[in-house]
């Protein structure tokens, strides 16, 4: 059985800062939330090319985990794709597919969130 979840948040940034954020700038993530995101580096590729892998150590209820992603960019729709390729996540998810598309909403965004 397939699950999907779908939310949506308002955030008071620009769309275009925040889709570029994850396209060329994830590396200073773990500056913003260091008790959650450790370090985030690129496996293959780099920042901002579509299909580059990157590495992520972060911290799930107080354990240490990883995570391994494959990110598929969409420039002109402002949509990240997250692939899922390795990491503790798969001890729960057979895969793993996130969807963050960032949409124009008066003076900031609405992110629509699909896993």
């Amino acid at each position: 059985m397939a699950l999907r979840v779908v939310t949506e948040v308002e955030l008071k940034s620009p769309p275009e800062k925040l889709y570029n954020i994850f396209k060329k700038e994830a590396h200073i993530m773990p500056a913003a939330s260091p008790n959650h995101l450790q370090a985030v580096e690129v496996h293959e590729g780099d920042w901002e090319t579509h299909g580059s892998i990157k590495f992520w150590n972060y911290t799930c209820d107080g354990r240490a985990e990883t995570f391994k992603e494959r990110i598929e960019l969409d420039d002109e729709n402002l949509k990240v794709t997250i692939v899922g390729l390795d990491g503790d996540v798969f001890q729960y998810y057979k895969s793993y597919k996130a969807i963050i598309h960032y949409v124009p909403k008066g003076e900031g965004t609405l992110a629509k969130v699909a896993l």
